[in-house]
Formats: structure tokens, C-alpha cells, sequence
């Protein structure tokens, strides 16, 4: 690890992996923006193609402006390395990808994100990669669930929509005593308000366009190998122990040790699948990055403001956010208060609620969290619409829950924005009961 793991994470945001370059000296990181990189000699060319030395050969592997993003995030995460993609479900697939193989299988919590859901339970499906969802913090059925074949245990530190905080030490320990890793996707909590790796996850998935990004203008994803688990020791993981062909029978364990996972995904997806970040969206997305701790203050201000705002509305039938009435486990992983998602139900049902959203002019109706404004969106009739009502049951989604992602604009221009759609949705209520007593 870099020097920069021991500075603190406001300047780690903002100095890591770079420091002004001698030829012209621009503070800010430069877009590197070309395709491929001039070899100095057929020796140097053969020595990168073959892994044998750092360096860049074409954009889709590295790139000198994703680089610097990648290293940041490692730091701030505490791991071993990074690699950035297009897309945090790019994130995800390559990750599963380079642990798993066909006939393999992995446990998932069954309150995550609605994309995810698909590609575990059917586009992993035609690799023959079967997958088991659990409510992962029920330890007795986590630990049923892993068989013999089981690669790898998955789940969000905060669930997308449903908000369920996952046990992170308590998993971890479960999945290690049977020689697997913890994979947590961490986009909804930062690495401003949790390190996963502190807490026992071997790998670390943030979509950086949310807040990371925070400005809705950039797609990213980011796989961060914590560079803790012995890949070697359980004898489950013949892609990174065993002899890998296309690279002349290179065993990423014995090369590169702490960043086998990383390096597998490197050589591996980002060569061959090709899912990589542009130059120009890493550097939109270091320019978020280097105001996520000031951002993120304010979200969650913002947010347990709205949450008692909220539960105080007669329009409104129930609300939810982690930090009510939290529990131990929420406490001790979220010191700073768990997040700025919330979700809620107006009263009326699923109708009502389409009145409160289609009331709103500041916030806005759109499928993104993360934003520096403020979101809001019907999961059920968008990002988990593929769901089965048994699945939506299990994910925590009722036909009445609103998503919101809280932005950082003044608080009360906020709640004056949800006053216009709480009446909507009270009219919309009141028509109901009407037309049930007429």
C-alpha cells in the first residue's frame, strides 16, 4: 500500500496516487485521453504484455487517469488494490466472474439491489453459476445455505431499497469458518461512513456514480480486493492458485499475493470482457470524490432531519431509515449515522404515492441515488419491476415504498418540496375512503 494509506481520508481524497507532473505541473490529475501508449523498446513492449513490469498498453486495461481513482479508493477503503470498470454492475459481474466458474454457486442476501437480483438469479444462471438467497443476517440460515461448491458470500452493508443493515463481522465470521470470502457492494454507505474490510469483507464493489461520483454526471464501478484472505488455504479457488494458460501458466497467488483477486480481474476481464472506465468519467469522478466527506455530512444531516420530519405528517403511513431505533451491529458499523436513503409509504397505497411523486418540482423522479439533489423513485414499478411478488416480499419492497435519496439542498426547500406531494397524496387517500363509504 501507498504512503497515502497512512494519511487521513480527506487528504487521501484529494492527493493519492498523484502529485504534479514535471513537465507542466497541473494540479489536477490530467485526462489521459488516447486509446494506447508508445513502447520505448520491443523489450519494454514484451515485458508489459507479459506482466512482468508495471506500465500501460491500452486504455481498456489501464489508464494513467483511472489509475489515480483507483488508487484513492483502495486507500480510502484500506485495500491492497483496485480496479475501476464502466459500471458498477461491471463491478459486480467481473468480480463473480473471476471467483466463480460454471458449476459453482454463491449465497447472496436476498434484500439487494434489483439489477443484481437478475444477474445472480438468471444471467449467472446461463454460465451454470446457481446462487441462494438468505436473510443474511440470520446466521444459522447463511451457514445451511453454503455448500461444498460455494464461492463466495455477497451482500449490501445497507440493503437497496429495504435499508436492512448487514451484520458485517458476524457474516464474515460465518462465511471464513468455511473457507469463503465476503463480498459487500458498500455504494450506499461510502467509504465516509463504513470501511467493510475494518469489519471483515474481503472485497469491496461501489458504484462510484452515486455518491462517490455525487453529481449525476459520470458512470463507474470500482472492485476493491482487501487483500486479507488466503486464497490458497481452502483449496476453492483454482482461478487465482492454479496455473492460468493465456499467461504462459502464471499463478496469480504465487505473483501477486495480497493482490491476486485484482490482478485476475485486470488480466483477465478487463482485457478480454473489456468493461472499463473512460479516462474522462474518472476524471469526473475524482473531482466528486475530493468533496465526498464534506457531501456526506450533509446527506445524512439532511436525511435524520427528513426522517423525523416525515414521521411527524399525517400523509404518511410508515417510514424507514437504519438509524431508527438502531440496533448494536447498526451502531458500531455506522458511528456516523447510516446513510442518506430512506424509504416510506403515504397513506392510499401505491395510487397515492404516484400522486406524491408526480406533485414534487425540486426533487426529481429518477432511477439514481447518490445525487447532490435530491431523488426520488417507485422501486417496484422501476428497479425491481423484474421481481416476482414473492421476491419483492423478500427484498423488503411493498407497493406503497418511496425510495429517497436525500440531497444536500437547504433542508427546508426539502421538506417544502415533500409538503406538495404529501397533499397530492392526502387527496388521492381521501377520494379512496370516500368511494368506499359512498
Amino acid at each position: 500500500m501507498s504512503k497515502s494509506s497512512f494519511l487521513g481520508a480527506d487528504t487521501i481524497a484529494l492527493h493519492s496516487g498523484y502529485q504534479p507532473e514535471s513537465d507542466h505541473g497541473s494540479r489536477a490529475v490530467p485526462i489521459y485521453q488516447t486509446t494506447s501508449y508508445v513502447f520505448d523498446s520491443v523489450d519494454e513492449a514484451s515485458a508489459l504484455f507479459n506482466v512482468e513490469q508495471g506500465g500501460h498498453i491500452y486504455s481498456r486495461i489501464t489508464n494513467p487517469t483511472v489509475a489515480v481513482l483507483e488508487q484513492r479508493l483502495a486507500a480510502l477503503e484500506g485495500g491492497a488494490g483496485a480496479i475501476c470498470t464502466a459500471s458498477g454492475m461491471s463491478a459486480l459481474f467481473v468480480t463473480f466472474f473471476s471467483l466463480c466458474s460454471a458449476g459453482d454457486h454463491i449465497v447472496s442476501a436476498a434484500q439487494i439491489y434489483g439489477s443484481t437480483v437478475t444477474l445472480l438469479k438468471h444471467t449467472l444462471k446461463r454460465f451454470n453459476i446457481d446462487c441462494t438467497f438468505v436473510d443474511i443476517n440470520d446466521q444459522d440460515a447463511l451457514a445451511d445455505a453454503i455448500q461444498d461448491n460455494t464461492k463466495l458470500v455477497f451482500c449490501e452493508s445497507i440493503g437497496n431499497p429495504g435499508l436492512a443493515v448487514s451484520n458485517l463481522p458476524a457474516i464474515a465470521d460465518t462465511a471464513h469458518l468455511q473457507g469463503i470470502p465476503l463480498v459487500v457492494d458498500a455504494t450506499f454507505a461510502t467509504p465516509y461512513l463504513n470501511n467493510p474490510i475494518q469489519h471483515g469483507a474481503d472485497v469491496v464493489v461501489h458504484s462510484v456514480t452515486k455518491w462517490i461520483g455525487g453529481h449525476g454526471v459520470a458512470i463507474g464501478g470500482v472492485v476493491i480486493d482487501g487483500g486479507n484472505f488466503d486464497w490458497l488455504k481452502s483449496g476453492r479457488f483454482p482461478t487465482l492458485t492454479q496455473p492460468y494458460e493465456p499467461f504462459h501458466g502464471m499463478n496469480f497467488w504465487e505473483e501477486f499475493g495480497p493482490s491476486a483477486l485484482a490482478m485476475r480481474i485486470r488480466c483477465e476481464s478487463m482485457r478480454d470482457i473489456g468493461a472499463a472506465m473512460t479516462p474522462h468519467n474518472a476524471f469526473l469522478l475524482l473531482q466528486g470524490l475530493e468533496t465526498l466527506n464534506l457531501r456526506m455530512q450533509q446527506h445524512v444531516t439532511n436525511a435524520q432531519a427528513m426522517v423525523s420530519w416525515l414521521q411527524e405528517q399525517d400523509a404518511v403511513a410508515w417510514v424507514n431509515h437504519p438509524d431508527i431505533e438502531p440496533d448494536q451491529h447498526t451502531q458500531t458499523l455506522f458511528p456516523k449515522g447510516a446513510g442518506s436513503m430512506l424509504t416510506f409509504g403515504v397513506k392510499g397505497g401505491r395510487s397515492a404515492g404516484a400522486a406524491f411523486i408526480n406533485a414534487l418540482q425540486l426533487s426529481s423522479n429518477l432511477a439514481n441515488v447518490g445525487d447532490s439533489r435530491t431523488l426520488v423513485l417507485h422501486p417496484g414499478s422501476t428497479t425491481h419491476s423484474r421481481l416476482s411478488e414473492t421476491d419483492l416480499v423478500a427484498a423488503g419492497i411493498s407497493a406503497d415504498l418511496i425510495r429517497v435519496s436525500v440531497g444536500i439542498e437547504t433542508l427546508k426547500d426539502i421538506k417544502s418540496d415533500f409538503g406538495l406531494g404529501l397533499r397530492a397524496a392526502a387527496k388521492v387517500a381521501a377520494a379512496q375512503i370516500a368511494q368506499m363509504e359512498a
